[in-house]
């Protein structure tokens, strides 16, 4: 297990914790001595984990879940932007239903939960935010254009996190994974023998840099987009 300091009893919601790379997170945040929260729309039922239903890109449903999570944890300190979803379709068989789709669970939802989370770490004086971008948001990507103009946005929303806040003790950075072996990867595993470690990367991987982001140890770090995609994307 990854050790860091300074997770002991903070709140910390993530995003999309039911599976993957989320629920990985959540596990390692438990195990760091963190009380967490996923928001999802089917939460894991873990000991430890406290799974609220929410749908991210809408309002009032996440205005509910934060009046849940507070009432029970108390106001969260460590936000993990986690929550999107892929879809791998030609630019030009996307539908608009599906453009806007992407972006409103990718995007607008970040920009609701971090809009709701952001006033309690405020008035604590304390903050660690972490949004989960992609290679592709930095470089592009083949039949993926709404996800990755999605998580473009999304980095470029937590870096305006990191600017607008860093005098309120608030950082906010950026993990920027690729070809992790998830279900959300799905069916482009093949291309595991095209990266450079010659492996698909692990959703522990992305939680420990996850863990360290948000850690008493990352307090100097903020505005940074940290890619974890196994030589795939040198920038």
């Amino acid at each position: 297990m990854v050790r860091v300091e300074g997770l002991e009893d903070r709140v910390a919601v993530v995003t999309g914790g039911g599976r993957g790379i989320g629920l990985a997170i959540c596990r390692l945040l438990v195990e760091n001595g963190a009380r967490v929260a996923t928001l999802d729309l089917t939460p894991p039922d873990e000991p430890g984990i406290l799974g609220i239903e929410a749908d991210v890109s809408d309002e009032a449903s996440v205005n509910a879940a934060f009046d849940e999570l507070e009432a029970k944890l108390g106001r969260a300190t460590i936000l993990v932007l986690n929550a999107g979803i892929l879809p791998l379709v030609p630019l030009e068989e996307t539908s608009t239903e599906l453009w806007e789709r992407t972006l409103a669970i990718n995007l607008t939802g970040g920009f609701l939960v971090a809009r709701r989370a952001l006033p309690g770490m405020q008035a604590l004086g304390y903050g660690r935010v972490v949004g989960l971008g992609a290679a592709a948001g930095k470089s592009g990507g083949a039949r993926s254009a709404a996800y990755a103009a999605s998580k473009a946005g999304l980095m470029i929303l937590v870096k305006s996190i990191a600017a607008e806040y860093a005098r309120d003790g608030i950082t906010a950075n950026i993990v920027a994974p690729a070809l992790i072996d998830t279900q959300l990867l799905g069916a482009t595993r093949e291309v595991a023998r095209r990266v450079p470690v010659g492996r698909l990367g692990t959703a522990e991987e992305v939680a420990a840099a996850v863990a360290f982001l948000v850690s008493g140890e990352a307090g100097y770090i903020t505005g940074e987009v940290l890619d974890i995609n196994g030589g795939t994307l040198i920038d």
